[in-house]
């Protein structure tokens, strides 16, 4: 079964993740320490409530529609994939504050359901149904929460 963030089992089992983070969890691969992760997840689920609007990159309207079926197919996605500017964390956060902030996002996508989910394309893919947004969102959380081990 594919998950996403509208079922209220998978936004349980994403938000149960979370609460297993630590300020000293340590990262499987990639270059965010977990309070850089959780800000930039913050930051996608803005992105995909609306929140924050991306530009859309000159290769996604080429490439895009070739891996478009990668966001919300049932593959998880792969480690260190490319990461758009928006997106990168670099500095200090402070882990509590992201969490919390997070968290907060992630119920009002869930349940603002399907009608609250941005209109707007993808930065890379295009255009996303509410649907494919929710299973992508899932996706994008699970695979930062498997980059540090929980």
């Amino acid at each position: 079964m594919i998950q996403s963030i509208y079922d209220k089992s998978s936004y349980d089992e994403i938000i149960n993740r979370i609460h297993k983070l630590s300020p000293v969890s340590e990262k499987l691969w990639g270059t965010m320490n977990v309070a850089q992760m959780l800000a930039h997840c913050k930051t996608g689920m803005e992105v995909a409530l609306g929140e924050k609007k991306v530009k859309r990159i000159f290769i996604g309207y080429i490439l895009g529609p070739l891996f478009k079926s990668s966001f919300y197919n049932e593959k998880p996605f792969q480690k260190n994939i490319a990461t758009a500017e928006l997106f990168k964390m670099s500095g200090q956060f402070n882990f509590e504050a992201e969490k919390e902030s997070l968290i907060k996002k992630i119920l009002q996508f869930s349940e603002g359901g399907p009608s609250k989910c941005t209109a707007a394309p993808h930065g890379f893919f295009g255009h996303l149904t509410p649907e494919q947004w929710g299973i992508g969102m899932y996706k994008h959380l699970d695979h930062h929460l498997r980059q540090f081990g929980v």
